[in-house]
């Protein structure tokens, strides 16, 4: 169709410096005409690479609804490249290495994306032994320098604290990740050094986590209101569990930002325009999508993983996502 030999269209097509760019202009419009694609099975035998990036999710992720603005995330900064997205899901319950066995043992992708990282990470440990291209969405305590995308969640509870005492609250309830996840410590440790900080004590709230469903954390958060020296601010993890703590301290009739105040953090702005008296900090999911997205694809370029490693800070109100409280860790 272009007149070309196929040798020229499909060296155009790889913008190859030899060929002129009014030949490769040419190539790509009749391209763009007929819709031209191409075939990816075709492209792996041929140069060994997939073109894909596999984001490994847990089922989890998405009940606390961070699954769709991470995938808007990576898909903008893949959108401008030759790799394409798939996303494989699965449960916590589950053995988390099956998935990355899975890409590293069929070639199902040239570089893999993982979440809910745990301070000892097999999945991390593994594709280090096979040197192969990953960014997490966490960090991990190994001794190990990967790339990685992760959220200040001790700055976070830190944060959370110190405006729950600025409203004169003084017992102070967390819910948390879970214990085995890397980010249970980081924020376990700003919300007590808060405390420590602000003089404020702890009411004990283990019996359930982030991971609990929101009827557990319901029902949990009830019996803590039912007794006696309950507490009058809590710290919510996420925005799905603030819903459930706030439903279970008005089912035992007290009202929110008098009789105690919540502050929580939250991918979206949901629970500001749900209920505004709950003092909320937003973490830009859609914002480490494409944090993680670079990170992987510079890996698979060879760019040093001491080079790859951002992290986040909370957004508050009245602060534009993805223009602020981004920086790159220092090694």
């Amino acid at each position: 169709m272009t007149g070309l030999g196929i040798t020229t269209v499909s060296r155009a097509l790889k913008d190859a410096p030899d060929i002129s760019a009014e030949t490769k202009e040419r190539v790509r419009l009749v391209a763009r005409q007929i819709g031209y694609q191409p075939n990816r099975a075709g492209v792996r035998l041929r140069t060994g690479k997939t073109n894909v990036i596999s984001l490994i999710l847990s089922l989890e992720e998405e009940i606390m609804g961070l699954t769709s603005p991470i995938v808007v995330g990576i898909s903008e900064v893949l959108a401008s490249t030759q790799y394409h997205l798939v996303v494989t899901p699965y449960r916590a319950s589950g053995n988390p290495l099956d998935p990355v066995r899975y890409v590293l043992e069929t070639g199902a992708a040239d570089g893999v994306i993982i979440s809910r990282t745990e301070p000892k990470d097999p999945r991390v440990a593994l594709m280090m032994e096979r040197n192969f291209p990953f960014v997490t969405h966490g960090r991990t305590e190994m001794g190990f320098t990967h790339p990685y995308h992760d959220f200040d969640n001790e700055r976070f509870a830190y944060e959370a604290v110190r405006r729950l005492t600025e409203k004169g609250r003084r017992r102070l309830m967390l819910l948390q990740p879970p214990p085995y996840l890397t980010f249970h410590r980081h924020m376990r440790s700003g919300f007590e050094k808060g405390l420590r900080d602000f003089g404020a004590t702890a009411v004990p709230f283990g019996q359930v986590d982030l991971d609990s469903s929101l009827q557990q954390i319901r029902d949990a958060c009830e019996e803590v209101m039912r007794q006696p020296n309950p507490p009058d601010g809590i710290v919510s993890g996420s925005g799905s569990g603030a819903v459930a703590l706030v439903a279970a301290v008005e089912a035992t009739g007290r009202k929110l930002a008098v009789d105690l105040d919540v502050a929580a953090k939250e991918p979206s702005s949901f629970l500001q325009w749900l209920r505004p008296e709950i003092m909320t900090m937003r973490e830009d999911i859609r914002l480490a999508g494409r944090e993680l997205a670079k990170a992987v694809l510079s890996r698979i370029e060879g760019v040093p993983a001491s080079e790859l490693r951002t992290l986040s800070y909370p957004i508050t109100t009245g602060e534009a996502a993805g223009t602020v409280g981004l920086t790159q860790v220092e090694t």
